[in-house]
């Protein structure tokens, strides 16, 4: 997500952007055994500054280990990358209309397109690639970057708020149908049609995200008090859980653990809520035997006759485990992960630093603070917060569930195409035929051809 203050500025470190990969994706590496192979859950942290772009491993809590950094493209506002692979669209604040892709580990760049305005923000998954203007989105298919589809006319969207699903068959685009109150428009990008519309909220949307199946959305709006995750495609509300009510606040980012059963919230404030969904299994109905069972069993009868306001609040769910973050105010972004075996909660924020939480999922309560790490690059030692015998001692030894799917940059000579309302997103010549495809499902991947515009 981004990162800058709304004037623009970079955050702590010279931050601009930060943001997880879509899953823990799986990568095959070599065994020191003669010729096996062996999968590796392997999450990843992308991050924009205003000397450009990098990505780091998160494949242990005690060390950041930084794969990959770019110098060459300044002002990185947007850098997305595709899983684990070697796919990366970039947008700098340089050319804010200009979308790369590149494959960074060979120093290419695939393709180049321009648009009418400001790119706000772009979602991958291995059949889309989205990009979202103020008042429109339009829908690539990442196997050769055409412009499938083109969605005009969408209410003003300034934050450029979209989410996109990582599941092949339930490839959803969600966005606010609405500047005034909480609707989602989800839309089918493999069929290109439009598949329901959601009253969500009263106010209008702050934040959305897909589950790894792609059949939940959560939803916060700009009050930020309640969050509600709806069935999809049918829109069916599922869940809905209680921030707090005594104060409005910003969220900041949702984000689902991968077995989608738990949903994390940050905001800016001190603490970020992890939710757990489950349903409660109804009990047959005992007659009570004390008084305050009696007067339990009054009050809860008593909420059909109260505002539907109040009776909401009584079936509002709390939150599971409520983590406590040493800063209040800066802009973060949230994932919930499993990480050497253990459940942890992830924030990255404007403040320059990653945050390593530990979750309980069997009993909850408050999130262990694990490890801060600095995300400029700097040498210094990271500060351990507990010591090292709680750190070793896992909570569980159980995993979320399985993940939903699997040298310096060279720049291409300069595009010289302007934006014309014909196409709409300018650049990108297109691959010919199916055989010259993108191959997005390894990790050593070779695009067949550098795409140039020229």
């Amino acid at each position: 997500m981004n990162l800058a203050s709304q004037s623009g500025e970079a955050g702590a470190g010279q931050l601009l952007f930060a943001n997880f990969n879509q899953d823990n994706t799986e990568v095959k590496r070599a065994s020191r055994a003669a010729g096996l192979g062996r999968r590796a859950v392997v999450w990843s942290l992308a991050v924009g500054s205003k000397s450009g772009y990098k990505f780091f491993s998160l494949s242990s809590v005690d060390k950041l280990e930084q794969i990959y950094e770019c110098t060459d493209t300044e002002d990185v506002c947007i850098v997305e990358r595709l899983f684990s692979s070697s796919l990366v669209a970039i947008v700098s604040l340089k050319a804010p209309r200009k979308l790369k892709v590149c494959h960074f580990k060979k120093g290419t760049e695939i393709c180049n397109y321009s648009y009418s305005n400001t790119i706000l923000a772009v979602k991958l998954n291995r059949q889309r690639l989205i990009v979202c203007l103020e008042e429109s989105l339009y829908i690539h298919n990442i196997r050769d970057m055409k412009v499938l589809h083109t969605i005009r006319e969408t209410p003003p969207n300034p934050a450029g708020l979209c989410a996109l699903s990582i599941n092949n068959d339930n490839c959803y685009l969600a966005y606010p149908g609405s500047a005034t109150i909480g609707e989602v428009q989800v839309f089918d990008t493999i069929n290109l049609r439009a598949a329901n519309m959601i009253p969500a909220h009263d106010s209008p949307l702050a934040a959305l995200a897909f589950d790894a199946s792609g059949t939940k959305l959560a939803t916060a709006s700009e009050k930020g008090t309640v969050i509600r995750v709806f069935s999809i495609p049918e829109g069916q509300k599922l869940f809905e859980f209680r921030r707090g009510v005594k104060r409005c606040v910003s969220i900041c980012s949702l984000a689902f653990s991968m077995d989608g059963m738990f949903l994390s919230a940050s905001s800016n404030t001190e603490t970020v809520h992890i939710f757990k969904l489950e349903t409660v299994k109804e009990k047959p109905p005992e007659e009570p035997t004390t008084w305050t069972g009696y007067f339990g069993k009054v009050l809860m009868a008593s909420t059909s006759y109260l505002p539907s306001q109040v009776t909401e609040m009584f079936n509002q769910g709390r939150a599971f485990a409520p983590a406590p973050l040493p800063f209040c105010g800066h802009k973060n972004i949230c994932s919930l992960a499993t990480i050497q075996k253990i459940p942890r909660l992830l924030v990255g924020a404007a403040d320059g630093y990653l945050y390593m939480y530990n979750l309980d999922p069997q009993e909850g309560g408050e999130c262990a603070l694990m490890k801060q790490h600095r995300l400029d690059g700097s040498l210094e030692t990271t500060n351990e917060i507990l010591d090292s015998a709680s750190h070793d001692c896992p909570l569980v030894t159980q995993t979320y569930g399985a993940a939903a799917g699997k040298g310096t940059y060279v720049p291409s000579s300069p595009t010289r195409l302007a934006y014309t309302d014909d196409l709409g997103a300018v650049g990108g010549a297109c691959l010919e035929d199916e055989a010259s495809a993108l191959r997005l499902d390894e990790d050593s991947e070779h695009p067949p051809m550098i795409l140039r515009t020229d």
